[in-house]
């Protein structure tokens, strides 16, 4: 029988909350620097054994975590923030040790958690590459083998002997990730690393950790971008407040939690938390999100061919320019049905000055009845400020608008109603296309 390539027995991490020690408990540079100090605090009176701040106080970001995984899976991780997904990664990879359990990884990991780590910003790209090559464990020989792989899939070769410090935040992540996934580990974990990148570059790196899958190495790959979860993972385990709430086929496993996580609005109104699950540098955030049909009100319930406004307030921090406001409209599995973006009707990508912005969006389409989210994000070109899924719900009816539109079905299938032309033609005479 085939040995796991990963396997977690009742796997626990605790951190003490509180100034000193236990407040990184299990980090070796903590450890070290306590046992450094620990001979000025006796001569200050203090013992080295006394507690380190009584005030602290213990928080599990995992408890009793189990499961296993098999050589060549791909297994997804998914949560709310907080939930203990990335102190789970950092497990696996060994950067923390456990408080409690047994975690066994066997063969070479890999590590995308942080795309980027060891970039010098006074070097070149092309010394970076080398220099990030060394510290995700590749030999020179290596990363000088993959160097033309890994510039192509960067995107920026005009760019490459300019110093990494006048790069955009989406031009250093391409490069990151760029390096990093050229990485040929048996176990390969994957973080968050789609929060910032067009959607060409997104479509590169899924299909990267896609090829990484087939050649039959293992993926731990954690995002809170469900529809790529469902289209890389064959099972996800759901986590929350450090706990296994499910473990099973992807498509249950995500139907679940997005049942559980729906917004909570009321009539068709939403305040969006800072808590809801989210993407993004933060420059802008997406605070509130207003449906409303044809009347004035907030409505949760739209009739066939209702047209639709949604109004979005968004907090800016700093000046931001060329930006696009995104809705998406997906169904309940998560599949994005409809996306309209801020400049499709031509308008200028915007800029906005900080404070408080409201932003309306007028959408007509005939969407077949069904219950829907709404996806709201705002980017500028290369990556994104603040991306929220299932910001909103609602339903539309199986009740046409107005009494002059064509509504013959009695049961629907599919999602959107076209306009569309219909013509009966005479039969084609032979020899005649």
């Amino acid at each position: 029988m085939t040995e796991p390539a990963i396997s977690l027995e009742s796997v626990g991490k605790r951190y003490r909350l509180g100034v000193g020690y236990g407040a990184a408990e299990g980090m070796l540079s903590k450890r070290l620097e306590h046992a450094l100090r620990a001979p000025m605090r006796r001569l200050g009176g203090r013992s080295a054994k006394s507690s380190p701040d009584p005030a602290a106080e213990d928080f599990w970001a995992l408890r009793d975590v189990s499961f296993e995984v098999e050589p060549g899976a791909v297994l997804g991780l998914i949560g709310g923030n907080g939930a203990g997904k990335s102190t789970l990664l950092k497990l696996l990879a060994n950067i923390t040790l456990p408080t409690t359990g047994k975690i066994t990884v066997r063969g070479q990991v890999g590590t995308l958690l942080e795309v980027g780590t060891g970039f010098h910003p006074e070097l070149t790209g092309r010394e970076n590459v080398y220099l990030n090559g060394a510290v995700l464990g590749m030999r020179r020989s290596e990363v000088a083998e993959r160097f033309d792989q890994i510039v192509e899939f960067s995107g920026i070769s005009e760019f490459l002997d300019t110093p990494v410090k006048r790069y955009s935040s989406g031009m250093h992540v391409r490069l990151g990730f760029a390096v990093a996934a050229h990485l040929e580990p048996e176990v390969l974990l994957v973080d968050e690393v789609l929060a910032v990148g067009d959607t060409e570059f997104q479509r590169k790196c899924l299909g990267r950790i896609d090829d990484v899958a087939r050649a039959g190495r293992t993926v731990v790959f954690v995002s809170h971008n469900l529809s790529a979860v469902q289209r890389l993972c064959d099972r996800t385990v759901w986590l929350d407040e450090g706990t296994v709430v499910e473990d099973g086929p992807t498509q249950a496993v995500v139907a679940s939690y997005l049942k559980r996580i729906g917004p909570r609005q009321v009539g068709g109104e939403a305040d969006v938390s800072e808590a809801q699950a989210r993407v993004g540098t933060g420059e802008a955030r997406l605070t509130h999100v207003v449906l409303r049909g044809h009347g004035d009100s907030p409505t949760e319930q739209l009739h066939l061919g209702e047209p639709l406004s949604l109004a979005m307030t968004f907090e800016v921090g700093k000046p931001i320019e060329a930006v696009n406001v995104e809705v998406g409209i997906s169904a309940p599995d998560g599949t994005r049905v409809v996306t309209a973006l801020s400049s499709d009707d031509g308008t200028p990508l915007l800029s906005l000055e900080p404070g408080t912005h409201l932003i309306r969006a007028d959408l007509e389409l005939t969407l077949l009845p069904g219950d829907y989210t709404i996806d709201v994000g705002i980017h500028p070109p290369s990556h994104s400020f603040d991306f929220v899924e299932r910001a909103l719900s609602f339903e539309v009816i199986n009740v046409p608008y107005e009494d002059t539109l064509p509504y013959p079905w009695p049961t629907t299938r599919g999602v959107v109603r076209p306009l569309s032309q219909w013509f009966v033609e005479a039969p084609a005479t032979a020899g005649a296309r």
